[in-house]
């Protein structure tokens, strides 16, 4: 009994060490691909600068999307959906559920179907419309500039993505471009969606910065 008890503890510590190994790797590949590589000489103080700077108001451009209605709707600090240019919770008691896909016949596929359905108030629809699940919300609501960039780059907290992988969600999910397309009676991303893709390009290729 002591050695089968042993060797359970040993699987258990072995587990626990991957994980923490998982995780610090994770980083590891978030600090690599927001770092730059073109020469191994530092610039000058002036150029490093600028840079930050860029980079900064290039994150910037990346935040006023992800606050826009059409994006934080759908990325809500409590388990209710938001609704309209207002963000007021979702009617029907629409909540999350245990997969982001709501409760029981309150399911997000009930009404939300792969595209928009014609005519005021009716509903909108892009395909894998959910929100993230309970157990990584992925809130943009009420987080700071600072807070939202260092949330976005944490593998824990993005849905395990790399800075390359936002990079293709946000140029390329059809989920995320419903924002420009959200059908009657909605206002689209007022930041031009080609422009958010430059931003977050130009915010990844210089080093990921966030403000404080």
């Amino acid at each position: 009994m002591r050695a089968t008890f042993s060797r359970s503890r040993a699987l258990v510590n072995f587990a626990a060490a991957l994980v923490n190994f998982a995780a610090a790797l994770g980083l590891a590949l978030v600090l690599i691909q927001c770092s730059t590589t073109d020469s191994d000489a530092a610039p000058p103080a002036g150029e490093r600068k600028a840079s930050s700077e860029a980079t900064l108001a290039a994150w910037e451009t990346v935040y006023t999307v992800l606050q826009h209605p059409r994006c934080m709707n759908c990325h809500p600090a409590g388990d209710a959906p938001l609704q309209g240019n207002q963000s007021r919770a979702h009617a029907q008691n629409v909540t999350r559920g245990p997969d982001g896909n709501g409760m029981f016949a309150m399911r997000c596929n009930t009404c939300h179907q792969e595209s928009n359905v014609a005519g005021p108030n009716m509903p909108p629809g892009a395909p894998h419309w959910k929100l993230p699940e309970p157990k990584m919300p992925l809130v943009f609501e009420g987080r700071s500039s600072g807070e939202l960039c260092r949330q976005m780059l944490d593998p824990a907290q993005n849905g395990g993505r790399t800075p390359e992988q936002l990079f293709e969600h946000l140029a390329h999910d059809p989920l995320v471009l419903w924002g420009w397309n959200p059908g009657d009676g909605r206002d689209p991303v007022s930041t031009p969606h080609a422009e958010l893709v430059r931003a977050a390009r130009a915010w990844i290729d210089g080093g990921c910065g966030c403000p404080d």
